[in-house]
């Protein structure tokens, strides 16, 4: 019985030093399971009645704070440069030809390379276009419609 709680003492400080180095709610769940697990195995109960203590708080915790980790903690996403630029409105200030691979616009101040949606689509230098997408450091833009 000695051995078991040293099992669960390290299965529990493993699943906490996880938890410590991702910071990502990965596995608190697991940690928590290996206290219960911990708690009836000093009980002194058997290691069937440890392994379902284990898995049944794991599950518990899983379920129940999940949602709330995800709606609370986990919402706060911030976007990165590249995903803020998806839907702007850029400056093309080099008409974009994809077949000649010509083409740069100006988003926020900074200029990128950029290719339109469209093989067939060229986007005259001083048009306005979408940012629909970027493909590595290049824009990938459409025609910009004012609704």
């Amino acid at each position: 019985m000695d051995k078991e709680i040293l099992v669960w003492c390290g299965l529990m400080l493993l699943f906490l030093v996880v938890e410590i180095a991702t910071v990502g709610l990965t596995s608190i769940w697991l940690a928590g399971g290996s206290l219960a697990a911990l708690a009836i195995s000093a009980a002194g109960a058997g290691i069937e009645w440890q392994i379902a203590g284990f898995l049944l708080v794991s599950f518990l915790l899983l379920a129940f704070t999940r949602p709330f980790a995800r709606k609370y903690i986990n919402s706060h996403h911030v976007k990165t440069n590249y995903e803020e630029l998806i839907g702007e409105v850029a400056k093309v200030t080099e008409t974009v030809d994809n077949l000649a691979q010509t083409g740069t616009a100006v988003v926020h101040g900074k200029e990128w390379t950029a290719r339109a949606e469209e093989d067939s689509r060229k986007l005259k230098a001083g048009s306005l276009a979408k940012v629909v997408a970027v493909s590595g450091v290049k824009l990938i833009l459409k025609e910009f419609e004012e609704v």
